[in-house]
């Protein structure tokens, strides 16, 4: 009699945990280079998985590691390695991007050396025709505070954001692109998997050689492009199940496929 009695109360709990489990909802923010990626997985995820639910939200590789911090999202998405001081989170890295710099497909300026951008960035160079192109004032478009690339991009230079002068402070990297289709005179830098796929898609935007190297899907898996960086998800603690789940998904190789469709390259073991 007691053991039928018991088994009911199991049988509720069982099924009130399983389906506390399908209900739970995975929340990703951060990294803007990293999102559409995650985006991707994250339909492909939900539909070989029921009941799951993933979502994905921007704002900058500052917003994942604070979200992660903070137990606001259940993984920060980065395009950077850790600093010592975030030692309390874990890294899982998924990917390798590259960051290229990008000018307008009409501009005739195809390469720049680490010294052309630290002179472009700190206006010693103000116009195209110092770089052999036309008689035109460089529009410097410098990523904003907390962006990954941003840091990345200060760490290949060797600046300061203070020492950066620049025409406009852009955020996510489809706002970067923009501001090169709208204004042929611009420079930015972004993704590299981001500039490719738009250029690919027919956007009039072109990446440029750094230091002589193209910046190439290639190039950035054998370690040729002066700037690289690791895309990662980091978390705190213990990560739930269902959030293992995903993030075991998203790093199969079946899925490898979604990275190289986004132009970045697949880790290797």
């Amino acid at each position: 009699m007691k053991l039928s009695l018991l088994f009911p109360a199991i049988a509720i709990a069982f099924i009130s945990c399983s389906e506390k489990k399908r209900g739970e909802t995975i929340v990703l923010t951060g990294s803007s280079t990293v999102a559409p990626l995650v985006a991707d997985a994250a339909l492909r995820f939900e539909s070989a998985h029921p009941g799951s639910r993933v979502e994905v939200q921007t704002g900058g590789s500052s917003r994942g590691i604070a979200d992660a911090l903070y137990g606001l999202a259940t993984f920060g998405m980065i395009s950077r390695e850790l600093k010592p001081d975030e030692a309390a989170l874990t890294a899982h890295p998924i990917a390798v991007d590259g960051v290229g710099v990008i000018v307008h497909r009409g501009n005739a300026v195809s390469n720049f050396t680490r010294q052309d951008l630290i002179n472009i960035y700190t206006g010693k160079i103000s116009n195209w025709k110092t770089m052999g192109g036309k008689d035109a004032p460089i529009t410097v478009a410098n990523k904003a505070e907390g962006r990954a690339t941003l840091e990345v991009f200060l760490e290949y230079t060797g600046l300061d954001s203070a020492d950066i002068v620049a025409s406009v402070v852009v955020g996510e990297n489809q706002q970067a692109i923009r501001t090169v289709v709208a204004n042929p005179n611009a420079i930015a830098y972004v993704s590299i998997g981001s500039a490719a796929s738009e250029a690919a898609a027919g956007t009039p935007v072109k990446l440029a050689n750094c230091d002589g190297v193209e910046p190439t899907h290639e190039n950035v898996a054998a370690g040729k492009f002066p700037i690289m960086r690791p895309l990662q998800l980091v978390t705190r603690g213990e990560i739930p199940v269902s959030a293992r789940e995903f993030l075991d998904f998203l790093t199969a190789p079946a899925n490898r496929d979604l990275i190289e469709a986004h132009l970045y390259v697949p880790l290797t073991k």
